[in-house]
């Protein structure tokens, strides 16, 4: 059976998760050592203390994500990450830094080390390097990959695969994320935020509601058009007189329907995108994916659409796993 990878944003998503049948929720710190660094998320060290026992109790795991990358001479916070993470009660560290995946192994080699998606791994010889020289069990892939591909890469690995299945896209090699920070100053991957909300502003001008990044307009909704939160990846530009979606157009990652795919291509884990969502949203999806993984099992048909209200821009994509490009 496939393993539900959901995740927590704040104690309460954490709960709700639990309780809508995740065997497993992923969280970070309140710090710049996890990718989801925005104020009101994230967990203090009691609050993982009592998340992790509230889901052991309810036969579920925790994972903490400390997949940013230490700017050199300053590793203390990811280490004492690490530290915190074994001793308030983690199942397993997701980790990117091959420093801070060592630390973690030499430190706390009875704590099970997984290889975040920002490492980018996505060949064989990659995810054989991390299993052999540092223990990693598992390793998220790349939201690049196509379902053939990854069913080649679980015939040669020695580690379990973990693929996401819901949730927000990246348009760039995960790990090599840097475009918010040309107009922010702010890296996602040391900082930990992609577009930090200190830095987006919403203003209405006559009939249009324009978003900006880094005092630079990312986007103009007309009135009554649904306003996403404004990212450079998705943002509308003008260029040759016309105005598009020039890298992405929002959409949202639901593969419900592959399941049995991922499954017979040796995928272990299925995550869940989407720690900056409220408990609400974690709630419908993990319901939604505990239901289709029942189905799978018991082999009844999956039903397809069941998440299309809550994907962004109310579209669905499965994104690279059936890609028909090369």
């Amino acid at each position: 059976m496939m393993e539900l990878v959901c995740p927590a944003g704040t104690p309460a998503a954490l709960r709700a998760a639990v309780d809508a049948g995740a065997d497993t929720v992923y969280l970070g710190f309140r710090d710049e050592t996890n990718a989801r660094n925005f104020p009101g998320l994230n967990f203090s060290r009691e609050e993982l203390k009592e998340g992790a026992a509230y889901a052991h109790r309810h036969g579920a795991s925790v994972y903490v994500a400390i997949n940013t990358y230490p700017r050199a001479g300053n590793q203390g916070p990811w280490h004492r990450a690490v530290d915190d993470a074994a001793k308030y009660g983690a199942d397993a560290v997701i980790l990117a830094d091959m420093g801070v995946i060592d630390y973690a192994r030499r430190n706390h080699p009875e704590l099970r080390r997984h290889l975040s998606v920002q490492a980018s791994a996505s060949t064989p010889e990659a995810i054989n390097f991390y299993a052999r020289t540092f223990g990693v069990k598992r390793v998220v892939l790349p939201r690049v990959l196509t379902l053939p591909e990854i069913a080649e890469i679980n015939r040669k690995v020695e580690v379990e695969t973990e693929v996401f299945v819901f949730g927000g896209l990246c348009v760039m090699a995960e790990g090599r994320c840097a475009l918010s920070s040309y107009v922010t100053g702010i890296s996602p991957n040391k900082e930990g935020v992609c577009s930090p909300a200190s830095h987006v502003s919403y203003k209405e001008e006559g009939d249009e509601l324009v978003t900006r990044l880094g005092g630079k307009t990312i986007n103009r909704f007309a009135d009554g058009e649904p306003a996403g939160y404004p990212t450079l990846c998705k943002g509308r530009f003008k260029t040759a007189d016309k105005t598009s979606y020039l890298f992405e157009e929002p959409t949202s990652l639901s593969v419900l329907h592959i399941l049995p795919e991922l499954e017979q291509a040796g995928v272990k884990g299925l995550k869940i995108e989407g720690r900056q969502r409220g408990r609400a949203y974690v709630a419908e999806v993990v319901k939604a994916f505990r239901k289709a993984l029942d189905d799978v099992a018991h082999g009844r048909p999956v039903s397809a659409g069941a998440l299309i209200a809550v994907t962004e821009g109310g579209r669905e994509t499965t994104g690279a796993y059936r890609r028909s490009w090369n």
